[in-house]
């Protein structure tokens, strides 16, 4: 998966707070949830997998998140999407639901590090 290590190779690049200028990014709103089941990729849900618009976020991005809480930083893989989730929302996925709801909403840096195929989910 050439994929894969390229994203490896840009993530290493990105941590420590520096961020190289051929990684784009962009400011967006985190929540989180806990609803367990399969994705609109067809994968199961998993730490590790966000939703996102794909309009912004097609499905099959590899993204690093920064949040404020160091906790939640890592990277992580659109295999979702959601009705509430348009424009620059991510929304997390996480086992336990009430850390979901004590996450709350919250500004994030979301670092794109391989961009998903735009029509990915209608194949």
């Amino acid at each position: 998966m050439a994929g894969a290590s390229l994203a490896l190779m840009i993530l290493i690049s990105c941590t420590g707070g520096v961020r190289p200028a051929a990684v784009p990014s962009l400011r967006a709103s985190a929540t989180a949830y806990c609803q367990s089941g399969t994705t609109k990729s067809g994968q199961p849900t998993r730490p590790g997998v966000i939703a996102a618009d794909p309009k912004v976020l097609p499905l099959g991005s590899v993204v690093r998140i920064d949040a404020p809480q160091a906790a939640h930083d890592g990277v992580y893989e659109v295999l979702d999407t959601g009705s509430a989730v348009t424009g620059r929302v991510v929304d997390i996925y996480m086992k336990d639901c009430r850390a979901a709801r004590r996450f709350g909403r919250r500004p994030v840096v979301v670092y794109i590090l391989q961009r998903g195929e735009p029509d990915a989910a209608t194949r």
